[in-house]
């Protein structure tokens, strides 16, 4: 039984965001890519504790890295001119941003918005006139996303009104902090609140208020 023949897979192509109608072709689709997201945290020292508790800071741009071929032997040009140097102009400061331009990777599922932080050149292949033609790029891509985008993508609160509550055996203020403020550091505002000096030593059955974050 005959095996049908495999949809080919789309170039890949980076283009300017400021001339869409104007792509980069990839000559040749990379073998694999990497893209890599991580997040900061603080430790918090808490008094009494023996261990520190890890706080987030925030969340890291995101990179995408890839190996990227081209050979031009076969025609005879200079690989630079034909592909090389159209990618490193990205890198370029724009006039009017003030700033190199946001570029967008697309190949297959994967769109990918961001700058070029770093390419780099290895020319393997030369004419006779010593024009190269064969050129290995590593270039590494940092996403591009504006406050608004963010604001809109991760939905955050906080309490926008003051709480009572009555403390219970074993509560403590850090504990509270994180249950009420999704962060265990804030545990300052509410002893600042009640005129809490000693954090480690709290009466059960205390009625305490759990101000708004500012």
């Amino acid at each position: 039984m005959p095996v049908p023949e495999l949809e080919k897979l789309a170039k890949a192509t980076i283009t300017n965001l400021k001339k869409p109608k104007e792509p980069i072709p990839v000559l040749f689709n990379p073998e694999k890519y990497t893209l890599e997201r991580s997040n900061q945290f603080a430790e918090i020292g808490i008094p009494g504790l023996s261990s520190p508790l890890l706080q987030f800071i925030r969340g890291n741009i995101k990179t995408l890295t890839m190996e990227l071929f081209f050979d031009t032997y076969e025609v005879g040009k200079d690989v630079r001119t034909e592909y090389v140097d159209k990618i490193i102009a990205l890198m370029e400061i724009d006039s009017d941003l003030h700033a190199p331009p946001v570029c967008l990777f697309s190949w297959g599922n994967l769109r990918f918005t961001g700058v070029i932080e770093r390419a780099t050149r290895n020319f393997t292949m030369f004419l006779a006139d010593g024009r190269p033609v064969r050129c290995t790029m590593n270039v590494t891509f940092k996403e591009f996303t504006t406050v608004e985008f963010e604001l809109k993508r991760i939905p955050r609160f906080s309490p926008d009104r003051t709480k009572l509550l009555v403390l219970r055996q074993g509560d403590r203020l850090d504990l509270l902090s994180a249950r009420e403020y999704d962060d265990p550091a804030q545990w300052r505002e509410i002893a600042a609140k009640n005129g809490i000096d000693n954090p480690r030593l709290l009466t059960p059955g205390l009625e305490i208020t759990i101000p708004p974050i500012r």
